[in-house]
């Protein structure tokens, strides 16, 4: 008997076939899937290491990109359930001397105007919480907050996050940790678990290959693509995501790090009501932003912290799913109307940044011809 086979329940063995089928070209993956109250897919395969010798295990997780994005919304809509948090509130209220007019709900769908610094950042401020906080809190708008969208690629996790830490009264790490309670699942590597990262291969490019709008943009000296994207220059240094300093940072919209069973558990538990009950989730994912994006020059849509299925990525057949997915080709989403939760977690990053990741597919497509 294989031994992914005992962390699968026969009823998704189709699910885990596309698994296993999907990750060719070295590096490895997990994937996890709850539906019905549990996990009933729980896998991985392949190596965590650049050699190619540490095998996939159990415990090995993997930086997830702006699959954080989503846990920061759930933290958020966690605290909207406690009556700590008014959506619709400026984000003054919590945040004194935030200078843009703007609503907590605009934070968290993207519609702030706020996608990047305009100035230079000097070297070092990727890694200062104080100092990026700081710079957004001083910005001038791109536009007129609440008017149009555009994707807050780094900056949602310090605008977002300093909010929530406000409200929390600590570091977010810890309100992430222990707030929402989910064991292998952190924003910046803790030093005692370093050893369990996998290493990310060097991206490779997807179909979509020739250059994309989004790829065009960030050439633009000045564009807000470019600045949301380059902004503090070091997050482009090669490399960067497989370095200590980068796994143990505070870096909220793109340093999470975390197994799939983790991911497939908080949205598993979303969708059960176990976090926030109905009325607050209808809200949260409920589209927010749709159409076309300042920043990626593209048709996108988003709720409250939550990404939507759209043209760029479909990681979903029903509209009304909701999650977040992280550049790489990580993926955390679930569906309210199937009551499932889907969590995907590679090692080799694939960049395709004008469709969705060519391996989520089979999986997904699996997974609903198994409900």
């Amino acid at each position: 008997m294989r031994e992914d086979v005992v962390r699968c329940d026969p009823a998704f063995a189709p699910v885990a076939d596309a698994f296993r089928e999907t990750d060719g070209g070295g590096g490895g993956a997990a994937l996890a899937v709850y539906a019905g109250g549990r996990m009933v897919v729980d896998l991985w395969q392949g190596t965590a290491d650049p050699d190619g010798v540490r095998r996939w295990g159990r415990d090995t997780v993997v930086n997830v990109f702006s699959v954080s994005k989503g846990v920061l919304a759930t933290l958020a809509h966690l605290y909207v359930q406690r009556g700590l948090l008014d959506l619709d509130a400026p984000v003054a209220r919590y945040w004194p001397g935030f200078a843009t007019a703007t609503t907590i709900a605009d934070l968290l769908a993207h519609r702030s105007g706020l996608p990047a610094v305009r100035r230079e950042l000097p070297p070092g401020s990727l890694f200062d919480w104080d100092a990026m906080t700081a710079a957004l809190a001083a910005e001038s708008p791109w536009w007129t907050p609440g008017e149009r969208h555009g994707y807050h690629a780094v900056t949602f996790g310090w605008l977002v996050g300093e909010v929530l830490r406000r409200v929390g009264g600590r570091p977010l790490r810890d309100l992430v940790r222990d707030e929402l309670g989910v064991p292998d699942l952190w924003i910046g590597l803790p030093a005692a678990e370093a050893r369990r990262a996998a290493y990310l291969a060097p991206p490779q490019a997807g179909p979509d290959a020739p250059p994309s709008s989004l790829m065009n943009a960030m050439s633009e000296p000045g564009s807000i693509t470019m600045m949301a994207f380059c902004n503090p220059a070091e997050q482009l240094t090669p490399g960067l995501p497989n370095t200590a300093r980068w796994r143990a940072a505070e870096i909220p919209a793109s340093n999470g790090h975390a197994t799939a069973r983790a991911l497939a558990t908080l949205y598993g538990r979303l969708v059960s009501g176990a976090i926030v009950g109905p009325d607050v989730l209808g809200r949260a994912v409920a589209p927010r932003s749709e159409g076309r994006d300042e920043v990626l020059r593209a048709q996108t849509r988003f709720a409250l912290g939550y990404m939507l299925p759209c043209e760029i990525r479909l990681f979903a057949p029903n509209p009304r799913a909701f999650g977040h997915s992280g550049s790489g080709g990580a993926l955390a989403f679930a569906d309210p109307d199937a009551g499932v939760a889907l969590a995907y977690t590679p090692s080799r990053l694939v960049v395709s940044a004008a469709g969705p990741d060519p391996r989520w597919q089979p999986m997904v497509t699996a997974l609903y011809a198994c409900l």
